[in-house]
């Protein structure tokens, strides 16, 4: 069976490679799904999940914030700015921030921090919910 391989890098380290059957990310156009098979691209990608579905094993998702995704014959390079994968987020920490950047709507670094804080619970809380 036709599969990807996938590598999920951060500037300082790779954070997840593997074989997967299909990898979802979000660009600034919208989300994109990766299958085998799929035609060459370069994307740049906006803050959301990252999903790979591994052939064996739960779904890998992760927290990204800006990188580029490059599909070139069944390899699928995930290069992010910064990233952080489910299981690796302090739910705790982050709604505590969420709650502290939520106390300043008009500060726009605040509202910056409270969509980074909203998309690390998103994601932590979707590897619950397998």
């Amino acid at each position: 069976m036709p599969d990807l391989e996938v590598d999920l890098v951060a500037p300082d380290h790779k954070m997840w490679s593997g074989r997967a059957s299909m990898v979802t990310a979000r660009t600034p156009e919208g989300e994109l799904g990766v299958l085998p098979g799929h035609e060459p691209l370069l994307a740049t990608l906006a803050d959301g999940m990252i999903s790979i579905s591994p052939w064996e094993g739960p779904p890998i998702r992760a927290a990204v914030h800006g990188g580029f995704l490059s599909v070139d014959g069944d390899r699928v390079s995930i290069l992010a700015e910064v990233a952080e994968l489910a299981e690796d987020i302090d739910l705790a920490r982050a709604e505590a921030a969420l709650a502290r950047h939520s106390a300043r709507p008009d500060d726009l670094d605040a509202v910056m921090a409270r969509k980074r804080a909203e998309l690390r619970i998103a994601v932590a809380q979707s590897s619950h919910h397998r």
